[in-house]
């Protein structure tokens, strides 16, 4: 991950939390010279991500606020496990506590979703990937989260990969020319992707030069009939309706990619705290 992708994220959420007045409770209750030592903790199991993150939260209060992690992102901690020590002014390690802990919470959570769904589907030759379905302005993050716990990405945004959906197909007519004109306005290289939600939809995507075609809400029997017909010309994707009980189930029908939603739109966030030394 990038600097530049979590700097003005982490300054807008500290603008956001101190406002025009800054942290009125430690300025006026904590002397000004007080110096502080706290732990961030783990409440329970899970993956960890958002550790560099973090630390710049607290850079960006004060550069003399020492940040020290214990472990890296992708480790798996055990409920009460140890992530960092932060030691400065207490002040600013106050202020930057909820930030700091909103981050790690919401990254590891989305790491800890992906690997559950990646160990779900170990064995076969199915990956888990993520989608669009983002918090705006944070994509940057959770899509690096999602990779922390074994994922892959999906296109980062509309600039990068064509995926031609129902509302496209509405718009233009079929599927044929749909890809043709792609085809020919984007670069060499960009990946093409065709939504379909019947075999008849991907018996017409096979003749074209798609690279790859996703499965929209398919059962797993007519996704094992649609991988047979693809026979592996094209890179399929299952898509809607993925469960961490059904999963696995998805991955035995012979699919390269699931993409899920609710990994970056809905994962519990990692319980972590900061306890004070």
């Amino acid at each position: 991950m990038l600097r530049a992708d979590y700097v003005e994220v982490v300054g807008r959420a500290l603008s956001e939390d101190l406002g025009p007045n800054g942290d009125i409770t430690s300025d006026s209750v904590i002397p000004e010279d007080s110096m502080s030592r706290g732990i961030f903790v783990a409440r329970g199991e899970g993956v960890v991500a958002g550790l560099e993150v973090a630390a710049y939260v607290f850079e960006a209060l004060d550069p003399t606020v020492v940040f020290d992690a214990l472990i890296e992102d992708g480790d798996r901690i055990p409920a009460g496990g140890q992530l960092a020590v932060v030691a400065g002014l207490s002040r600013p390690v106050l202020s930057g506590e909820r930030t700091a802990l909103n981050v790690l919470g919401r990254m590891s959570g989305v790491a800890t979703a992906t690997s559950r769904l990646v160990d779900a589907v170990s064995g076969t030759e199915a990956r888990i990937s993520d989608t669009r379905k983002t918090m705006p302005g944070l994509r940057a993050l959770d899509k690096y989260a999602v990779r922390v716990g074994g994922g892959m990405n999906h296109r980062f945004g509309l600039y990068d990969a064509v995926l031609i959906k129902d509302n496209h197909l509405a718009a233009v007519g079929d599927i044929a020319s749909a890809v043709a004109a792609a085809r020919a306005s984007v670069s060499p290289g960009v990946m093409i992707e065709v939504e379909v939600t019947t075999l008849g939809q991907l018996a017409e995507v096979i003749e074209t030069d798609a690279d790859r075609v996703l499965l929209d809400n398919m059962a797993p029997e007519m996704l094992r009939e649609a991988v047979g017909m693809v026979a592996g010309r094209i890179t399929t994707e299952a898509s809607g309706g993925v469960t961490k009980d059904n999963v696995r189930r998805i991955a035995e029908t012979g699919v390269d990619i699931i993409s899920v939603g609710w990994i970056t739109h809905s994962a519990p966030q990692l319980d972590i705290g900061l306890d004070f030394t």
